[in-house]
């Protein structure tokens, strides 16, 4: 293969990954997959499809009006061929069984031990495909006393603790534990599976060994506690809610203006000292009380309503052309329309639209995050309508 070949289709051409996944933690890994290159191939139940093909509204459209598939499932099975199979017959398992056969990855999210009684488990398709990778995605894990449990993103937001550090702080309005506005259990269990993915596909082509991997919600989301956690194990005291503000940074967190809110992020002494040359205070930068972020931290309580009284008697937009002449981290609080419009997002490229027949309108979606220099992401095909590649079940009939 030319370093052309390689280029034009990504750096997983060849690779096949049979998606046995639905909703969001599994259709994320292998969106990931796809966007560069490999091919997926999403086992879908007949007449149905993955559920969130009908989560909604909104729903996109077909040219004469009628309701067609939930932009939820447009979010994340980009670049994927859609076969409809129905795995608990003896004929759709039979079926998946020869597309694991010349499958180099798999990728599930039933319970644990569900697809055992198809013959669809690690174990039965590893035997007829040694070299295979094989992912399943649960809530808690293949093992453990909650391993039988379903997990779903909202409970292990709560569960994991994410919760309990997201929302207003106790005694504000408003105050009690909030979930994060998207599924980021699932999607970061998605970025998790996907990495080890590729580390597995890594090492059976190197050994010519597959293996299973088991990647947990429960387990995701500890690990994404990151500095919380850790503060937690280093001081002992149990973090707790606090709205906007840093529990490591100050000052961290949004600041009024005359007309709205901006973001301040100051990440070092060097970058405070600056916020007070900008806002005409330099003698502040030095106080005894906020000249080190550990102090800033333990007197927030007194810093935040100096900051306050000084950036609130300017515009967003003047507050954040002078902050940035100072070399002082900023920005507004986009709505996602607004997001789209940045300059930048628009100079990076963050939508993409493909076409597909049966709809109205191309499907919009935000393009990957991965930019690789050789090898760039390709969006060749759009979110699959349902069963758009059964013929492909043809072959497996020889």
């Amino acid at each position: 293969m030319t370093q052309s070949d390689v280029s034009a289709f990504g750096p997983l051409r060849g690779v096949r990954v049979l998606d046995l996944s639905r909703v969001l933690a599994g259709p994320w890994a292998t969106q990931t997959l796809a966007d560069m290159g490999a091919e997926v191939i999403k086992v879908e139940r007949p007449g149905v499809g993955d559920d969130t093909r009908h989560w909604g509204p909104p729903f996109t459209t077909t040219p004469d009006g009628e309701r067609a598939d939930a932009a939820y499932f447009m979010c994340t099975n980009r670049g994927k061929r859609s076969v409809e199979l129905d795995m608990a017959s003896p004929e759709g398992a039979d079926a998946i069984r020869k597309l694991a056969r010349d499958a180099d990855v798999v990728v599930e999210n039933f319970k644990v031990g569900g697809l055992k009684k198809y013959g669809l488990d690690y174990a039965s398709l590893s035997a007829i495909n040694p070299k295979l990778v094989y992912c399943s995605i649960t809530g808690f894990g293949q093992d453990g006393p909650d391993a039988h449990r379903a997990g779903y993103d909202y409970m292990i937001q709560a569960m994991g603790g994410l919760m309990s550090v997201t929302g207003q702080p106790d005694g504000s309005d408003g105050a009690e534990p909030m979930k994060v506005g998207v599924a980021v259990v699932d999607l970061f269990t998605g970025l998790y599976a996907s990495n080890a993915i590729l580390a597995a596909l890594w090492h059976a082509r190197a050994s010519g060994e597959g293996q299973h991997i088991d990647i947990a919600l429960f387990d995701v989301q500890a690990a994404v506690l990151a500095n919380q956690a850790t503060n937690y194990f280093v001081s002992g005291k149990v973090p707790t809610r606090m709205g906007n503000a840093h529990p490591n940074l100050a000052p961290y967190q949004p600041f009024p203006c005359s007309d709205g809110m901006i973001i301040i992020a100051v990440g070092n002494d060097g970058q405070f000292r600056k916020l007070t040359e900008a806002l005409g205070q330099p003698t502040l930068g030095l106080h005894e009380r906020f000249a080190k972020n550990a102090d800033r931290v333990a007197h927030r309580d007194v810093l935040i309503p100096i900051l306050n009284t000084l950036t609130q008697v300017h515009s967003m937009s003047e507050l954040m052309a002078l902050l940035e002449q100072h070399g002082v981290p900023c920005g507004p609080i986009n709505r996602i329309d607004q997001v789209f419009e940045e300059a930048q997002a628009q100079h990076r490229g963050l939508v993409v639209e493909q076409a597909r027949a049966d709809l109205s309108a191309p499907i919009k979606t935000v393009a990957s995050p991965i930019r690789l220099s050789k090898t760039p992401v390709r969006y060749d095909r759009p979110p699959p309508a349902l069963g758009a590649d059964n013929d492909l079940l043809k072959s497996l009939e020889n």
